[in-house]
């Protein structure tokens, strides 16, 4: 098992920088960051971008892997998201992880003026953009015409550190999505249905694990060939609520087959609220649980 933390981006990098030197110094294999102009209520406070951001990142930390939480076609077009991600990964000497979503509605889908897509239009469109975007990040020069994107000579010279490219790691919960996810993905991260109880969510999350599983094997791609990523806190129950919580979680999520697990660093209020001193009693239990997960 492996453990994950997201930083939200909605502190000034003087005062977020602390949270990212710690996130490796606990121990954490992976830290992302939301990939948003904008999130739900917190719209109207301060925000930052993902990609600068996961800059400093790379320039403060060594060993931690750092992603995207997801990346989406909403604002990000491939030509110009692959010479950012090709610049990531070199600045952090090949860490960088790339999570890819369809992009749902909301600011994000909103702030630009275009029309609101149909669900199925929006799997279109990240159809499309995953297949450029892999291309342009595997290849010396791309030109594509398409319904949402086009590209004409787009390089990404010198290309990645990580070849043939940085891992992608698909957000996917309906059939379609979960298609790309075992066509595309070197991972698959799920975040679980809405749901009452705790229960009620796991029993979903098991289902979505073995419509995956299906999709996998009608793929040809054998079970191992892709990282399952969980986002613990769409769970009813933060998983950072307690140190019984998050081994609670870490275990059932084990038991369902996942590699990663992905918590949330304690905010104030308002979304993932919880205490800085239950993250850091995790920490401390982070080799006793990789021990024994």
């Amino acid at each position: 098992m492996r453990f994950g933390i997201v930083i939200l981006p909605d502190q000034r990098w003087s005062e977020s920088s602390r949270r990212w030197r710690l996130a490796e110094e606990y121990g954490f294999d992976h830290a992302w960051t939301y990939d948003h102009l904008g999130w739900r209520d917190l719209v109207s406070g301060p925000w930052f971008d993902a990609v600068p951001t996961l800059t400093a990142a790379a320039m403060v930390t060594e060993r931690i892997r750092l992603g995207t939480y997801v990346a989406s076609p909403n604002f990000r077009h491939p030509v110009h998201f692959a010479r950012e991600a090709t610049a990531l990964d070199d600045i952090s000497g090949g860490r960088l992880l790339l999570g890819l979503g369809a992009g749902g509605i909301g600011f994000d889908s909103a702030v630009l003026g275009n029309p609101e897509l149909s669900p199925r239009e929006r799997v279109d469109r990240f159809t499309e953009f995953l297949d450029l975007f892999d291309t342009i990040l595997r290849s010396e020069s791309t030109t594509w015409s398409g319904s949402y994107f086009s590209a004409v000579d787009a390089r990404s010279t010198p290309g990645p550190v990580q070849q043939p490219r940085p891992p992608f790691v698909i957000a996917a919960n309906g059939p379609r999505a979960l298609r790309l996810a075992a066509k595309h993905g070197d991972g698959w991260v799920t975040t679980g249905p809405q749901a009452d109880t705790a229960d009620e969510w796991w029993q979903a999350v098991a289902e979505i694990r073995d419509r995956f599983e299906n999709t996998l094997a009608a793929a040809g791609r054998p079970p191992e060939s892709v990282e399952r990523y969980l986002n613990l806190d769409s769970s009813p129950v933060f998983s950072l609520s307690s140190v019984d919580a998050f081994q609670d979680a870490t275990g059932r999520a084990a038991a369902l087959g996942f590699t990663d697990v992905i918590t949330h660093w304690p905010r104030q209020s308002s979304w993932y609220a919880g205490e800085e001193k239950t993250l850091e009693a995790v920490a401390a239990e982070l080799p006793r649980l990789r021990a024994t997960i």
